[in-house]
Formats: structure tokens, C-alpha cells, sequence
């Protein structure tokens, strides 16, 4: 398997504690010439959902990478460490639903091993997979290692997925869920950016009005308006404020658009 130049680490270890840096440590020891790209360390800790979303948004704009994904509550229990060779790069964590959708982006799954070598993880802690077994697993692949080195291969079909959001539409009208909100406060939907075609020039979210727009500015401030975002998804923001305080809205509710 040829190495891969670059790495990338998306977490939810914050950064108050040692433990990206432990992660960026084991790497270097093991593939100092191998440049790390850190995603975020920001993901709410335990929101799987969350990081699977950073994650598929982001690998399709990094190089050809090896991607470690470290946003794990189940770690030490039966859930398999995994990595996933794809056309784009490979990724490497927990399989819990985490990976997937970043797999699709990289062009669909082409092999599935699970994380089991004695002589690559040969007494790994019990809470800190990210160190023990991710991050030196994804130093191997980089420096070019197969991935059947780390242990059997699987059939991707087995992995954990997590549930498809919800996004249903009418004539004038979408119901999609809050895929996510972002550190301005922008609600970002389960619902492609071609759906706001769907909708006329003045909105409604509940009580609330909106515009249709490009951009933040194209609403008055203090407004909310509704547009596509930088990944394509139908958003909604407010100009000068927060779209989710606003809305009173978390990842997982349900909004109208009509």
C-alpha cells in the first residue's frame, strides 16, 4: 500500500488536557516526516453525530490523507476499532457510525479491518484508544503499511451507521432536521442546498420570517435568512446574531420551512 504524506486528527479530547498531544506525539515517534492536520478537538464530548458530520464536510477538502476520528463513549467496551481504506485515504476509529459517511465522500469503502494486532497494540489502556491504538495504527498506514497488518478484514457492510436524518418536502414547503450548529450559531439542515428552489422569496420557521438569500448580509440585521451553505446544505442564519438561540433549536429537532 503506497504511505500517505499527511494525517489528519478530528476529536472531542478538548484542549485543556494532554491527550491531542499525546496522539500527535505517538505519531511523531513512530512517523516523524508525516504532517498532521488537527480538524477539531472541539466536538461536544460523546456527540458522535457531531463529529461524523465535521468529519464528512472536511476530508473532501484535505490532501490524500490518513484520517484518525476519536469521538468514542463506548471505548474499552465491544465496539471494534477499525480502519477503512478508501479511494481518497484511509480512516481510522471507533465503529460506532463515526467513519461512514466521510468514507462515502472519499469515494466508497474498498476494505474494512478491524484493529487487532497483538504486535501493533500490544497492551493498549482500557480509556485511551486514541494513543494506544488510533494513532499509531494511522502512523503505520501513512508510512505505507497494509491495512490487513493491523488485523482481519471485514465485511463493510457490518458497520455501525447511524440513522439518515430526517428531510421530507412538499410543494412550498421542507421539514429537515438540524443536522448541526456551528460556532457562529448558524443552523445548518439535513436538507440539500438545491431545496431552497423549493421556496419562495419570504419564509417562515415557526413564528419567525425569513429571506431567501446567498449570504448573511442579504438579510437585514438582526433577520434570519435561509440559504446554501459552503457544503451545500440548506442553513439558516441570523445577520449579526445566532439562528439557534433565535429558533430555540438543537441538533435533532425538526424545522418547518414554508
Amino acid at each position: 500500500m503506497p504511505g500517505y504524506p499527511w494525517l489528519s486528527l478530528t476529536t472531542d479530547y478538548g484542549l485543556s488536557d494532554g491527550f491531542v498531544a499525546a496522539c500527535h506525539g505517538v505519531v511523531a515517534r513512530i512517523a516523524p516526516a508525516v504532517r498532521v492536520i488537527d480538524v477539531s478537538h472541539l466536538i461536544p464530548p460523546g456527540d458522535v453525530a457531531r463529529g461524523a458530520t465535521v468529519l464528512a464536510q472536511t476530508v473532501g477538502h484535505l490532501p490524500p490523507a490518513v484520517h484518525v476520528a476519536v469521538v468514542d463513549p463506548g471505548v474499552g467496551t465491544a465496539r471494534r476499532g477499525v480502519a477503512l481504506g478508501t479511494p481518497g485515504g484511509v480512516l481510522v476509529g471507533p465503529d460506532n457510525g463515526l467513519l461512514p459517511r466521510a468514507a462515502e465522500v472519499l469515494g466508497g469503502i474498498v476494505a474494512a479491518v478491524e484493529l487487532t494486532s497483538p504486535e501493533w497494540f500490544p497492551e493498549p489502556s482500557r480509556t485511551f484508544h486514541g494513543r494506544d491504538v488510533f494513532a499509531p495504527a494511522a502512523a503505520r498506514f501513512a508510512l505505507g503499511a497494509a491495512l490487513t497488518e493491523a488485523g482481519p478484514a471485514f465485511d463493510p457492510a457490518t458497520l455501525v451507521r447511524l440513522p439518515e436524518p430526517v428531510f421530507v418536502a412538499g410543494a412550498g414547503w421542507l421539514e429537515a432536521e438540524v443536522l448541526t450548529v456551528d460556532h457562529f450559531g448558524n443552523v445548518q439542515l439535513a436538507a440539500p442546498g438545491s431545496a431552497l428552489r423549493r421556496l419562495g422569496p419570504v419564509i417562515r420557521i415557526g413564528e419567525r420570517r425569513a429571506v431567501r438569500g446567498g449570504t448573511f448580509g442579504d438579510a437585514p440585521p438582526g433577520d434570519l435568512v435561509v440559504f446554501a451553505d459552503s457544503a451545500d446544505r440548506l442553513a439558516v442564519a441570523v445577520n449579526g446574531g445566532r439562528a439557534d438561540a433565535l429558533l430555540g433549536v438543537t441538533p435533532g429537532d425538526v424545522l418547518r420551512l414554508e
